[in-house]
This record gives C-alpha cells, structure tokens and sequence, in this order.
C-alpha cells in the first residue's frame, strides 16, 4: 500500500481545480465579500488544523496516519472533531478556493472528501476501534467525524 499525506489529497485537488481553471476560467465574482470569506475561512481552517497538530504534539502521540497511536486523544479540538487536523485542511481547502476566486476546486472539494474519508478516515477509524475498542466507540457516539 502507497502512503499518501492527507495534505496532499487536499493540495492535489486545489492544485487540479486551479490547472481546470487556466484552460476554463469560471470565476467566482462576488468581490470583496469572496475575498473575506475565504480569508476568514483559511485562518478558521488553519487555527482547527493547527490546534489538532497540537494536541497530537503534546500527548506525544504520531501525527501519522498509518503508524500506531499512544492515546486516543477527545478533548480539546477533538471534542469538536474526531478529525480536526482533516477537517481543518478541509476549511483551509475551501477559503483557498474563494481566494483564488474559481469555481472548479470547489467542484472538486467533494470529490477531496470523499477520497480522504474513504482512504484516510476509514482504515483509522478501523485500525482506532481495534485498538481502544468500546472506548472509541462511546467516543464515536459523543463527537461527530468533521464538525
């Protein structure tokens, strides 16, 4: 099996919408208001990514999705998230997108999603019900898997 960084899902999509768009221009509009709203959504994006990242960092646990974990972590960011670090990148995903001011991310951003979900989240959320089982699923019931 080939390890992808889930950033990379996220890059590859913004990166595939933007090369649509240089062939196919479909613009946004919307201006300024697109421009707040993307910034807005980029630092919501980065401050959830980010406080997830830190959480991993001071639990000493991996921030790597396929090596074993320490502890299951459900506080903080991941009291709101059972993915902060995913679900921010997806936020950041869709401020870009405003910002850029192209309408083919955004169609692509489910397409980014979907794929994150079903090769990132899924073989987690199994390898996390192995490892702590009733644990995680009580923690499954009390924390929704983006927002």
């Amino acid at each position: 099996m080939i390890f992808i960084p889930p950033p990379a899902y996220y890059a590859a999509g913004l990166a595939g919408g933007m090369a649509i768009n240089g062939v196919v221009a479909l613009p946004l509009g919307g201006r300024p208001a697109t421009t707040v709203a993307g910034a807005v959504l980029t630092v919501l994006g980065l401050t959830l990514a980010f406080a997830g990242v830190a959480a991993v960092i001071r639990h000493r646990t991996t921030i790597v999705p396929h090596h074993p974990v320490a502890t299951l972590l459900t506080g903080g960011a991941y009291r709101l998230s059972r993915n902060p670090m995913y679900t921010g990148l997806a936020i950041i995903y869709l401020g870009l997108a405003l910002l850029f001011d192209s309408w083919w991310p955004l169609v692509l951003w489910p397409l980014v999603v979907i794929a994150v979900r079903q090769l990132v989240i899924r073989p987690e959320e199994h390898y996390l019900t192995q490892r702590f089982g009733p644990t995680y699923s009580d923690y499954q019931s009390r924390a929704r898997r983006w927002l």
